[in-house]
């Protein structure tokens, strides 16, 4: 099965009065983010791996393979490629306006942390081995932010290591291919190895459980400054959606000339102030992607039995969980307020609050699944580690395809698997 969102007539939307006027109002709004190439969910990449192996544990947040490089079947081996998306293209923008060429090293970041939390959700501490490709066009992106780059994969790799996550590089690649990239693609790939006994594949999701979500703003002991929370997916959205026309005009390599009519459509320059935060707009896009790896080490050294699964809410937003288990609703009725520039896309944005919720996180990114008396205890290791966490729903039984029902203050939406 697959997901298949607004490309199925099986998809049921349900709208409180909060929202249906803006949301007819809009029209064709709600497919703004596939108007510009992009795609939320990923539907049809889902298509083109169907029936392909899916692994060791088919159920498990990654792929898991056998260590076939040691031979010893007590251990699985993961191999997970990622990037930092279109936000390496925000990036080069910035750069660009306001002269700040350290934030390309943030971008290394975004990069390693989509690959690392992914795997983490599955069992994955390390150590790991990661090699990183570059994709540029050496006449917008000279060697100097190339430099940056790679000293933020250093950064990052020391950062871990402090938190007792080992990330060894092995190289990479950095290719010139301007004819096709119009400015910066920045992609790794993560490896490692695993005991067969210690991987988390879902088949304990059930209903009863609940799910505690690990806020994705805010500050960590581990980070030197607020966290907008935005993670690494979405930028299509975000910086055509908030960002303004001055954009268009003065970078037109950053975007492509066939989504014209959907550039820039916003009001906002990257010197911005936003409400409610301490950074500009721009260095609030930008806020490199947290990895919550340190606290699922510790939440696994302490209850690693009590754990059913975890989900990272990237691709997918607050939808993601959808793909995981057999014949489940995953409830989720107190989510956390949306941080602000989350509030930016919903009052300013032309995209619908249904759109929103399955493009970005929203307000929380980590979701670990598991009986209600544990909850706590997950709770407080998080807080540990300054990020709030709350129980922001439960998991019902279905009628035989897996939901996702969101009640917020805009309404109550429903996304169905089929």
């Amino acid at each position: 099965m697959l997901l298949s969102f607004y490309k199925s007539c099986l998809i049921t939307r349900v709208y409180s009065t909060l929202d249906l006027g803006s949301e007819l109002q809009n029209g064709g709004a709600i497919m703004r983010y596939e108007d510009r190439g992009a795609s939320a969910d990923k539907s049809e990449v889902h298509a083109a791996v169907r029936g392909l192996d899916q692994g060791l544990f088919p159920g498990a947040f990654c792929k898991i393979l056998p260590d076939e490089l040691s031979g010893d079947p007590a251990y699985a081996m993961l191999l997970h490629a990622d990037g930092a998306g279109t936000k390496a293209g925000l990036a080069y923008l910035y750069w660009k306006e306001c002269g700040d060429i350290s934030v390309f090293r943030g971008i290394a970041q975004d990069a390693v942390v989509m690959n690392l939390d992914d795997m983490a959700c599955s069992g994955a501490l390390g150590p790991f081995v990661m090699s990183n490709t570059i994709g540029r066009n050496a006449k917008t992106i000279p060697g100097e932010i190339i430099r940056e780059i790679i000293l933020g994969y250093s950064e990052f790799a020391s950062l871990l290591s402090e938190q007792g996550i080992a990330l060894h590089a092995c190289g990479g690649e950095t290719a010139d291919v301007g004819d096709l990239v119009r400015t910066l693609i920045v992609d790794c790939t993560l490896a490692c190895r695993l005991r067969r006994d210690t991987v988390l594949d879902g088949s304990k999701l059930r209903p009863g459980l609940v799910i505690v979500g690990l806020e994705s703003g805010g500050q960590a002991i581990y980070e030197s400054c607020e966290n907008s929370g935005l993670g690494s997916n979405g930028y299509t959205a975000l910086r055509h959606e908030l960002l303004s026309h001055y954009y268009k005009s003065q970078f037109p390599e950053s975007f492509a000339p066939e989504i014209t009519s959907v550039a820039y459509t916003g009001k906002h320059r990257l010197s911005d102030t936003v409400s409610g935060s301490k950074q500009n707009l721009g260095l609030n896009l930008l806020s490199p992607t947290r990895t919550y790896a340190p606290v699922i080490k510790k939440i696994l050294s302490e209850l690693k039995t009590e754990i059913a699964f975890m989900v990272n809410n990237t691709g997918g937003g607050q939808t993601k969980c959808i793909r995981f288990g057999q014949g489940l609703r995953y409830v989720k009725n107190n989510l956390f307020e949306p941080g602000p520039v989350f509030k930016l896309m919903l009052t300013e944005s032309q995209m619908s609050t249904f759109e929103l919720y399955r493009t970005l996180n929203m307000g929380h990114r980590l979701e670990i699944f598991c009986v209600p008396e544990r909850a706590t205890e997950i709770i407080s290791i998080s807080e540990e580690f300054g990020i709030r966490a709350q129980v922001i729903g439960h998991v019902e039984a279905s009628q035989g395809v897996n939901e996702v029902q969101l009640k917020v203050a805009q309404g109550e939406f429903v996304y169905r698997l089929d």
